[in-house]
């Protein structure tokens, strides 16, 4: 019943910016932690970063100071402002949601190449 629905993903050029957008639906409570993840080919799932229930942020060390998570409450919305995109950054960016068990979205592509 729980969707979560990626967005925003796409093509930049190093030092550029995107804005990914994950829209949850179905029965769902305000306030839950929500994240992005990310997975590049071959590579192991990292967390990129977490909003906690009370709006507090942590965030990956390769990103600090460049990324930037944040919540809409009212639509169930939460937002990853990346700026400064390196190479390194180039992945598959996944959404989660915790209500008690962990929700995945399917991904959306962020390529960041020259």
């Amino acid at each position: 019943q729980v969707q979560l629905v990626e967005s925003g993903g796409g093509l930049v050029q190093p030092g550029g910016s995107l804005r990914l957008s994950c829209a949850a639906s179905g029965s769902i409570f305000r306030n839950n932690v929500m994240g992005w993840f990310r997975q590049a080919p071959g590579k192991q799932r990292e967390l990129v970063a977490i909003i906690l229930s009370g709006d507090s942020t942590n965030y990956a060390d390769s990103v600090k100071g460049r990324f930037t998570i944040s919540r809409d409450n009212a639509n169930n919305t939460v937002y990853l402002q990346m700026n400064k995109l390196k190479p390194e950054d180039t992945a598959v960016y996944y959404c989660t949601l915790r209500m008690g068990i962990v929700y995945w979205g399917q991904g959306t592509q962020v390529t960041v190449s020259s």
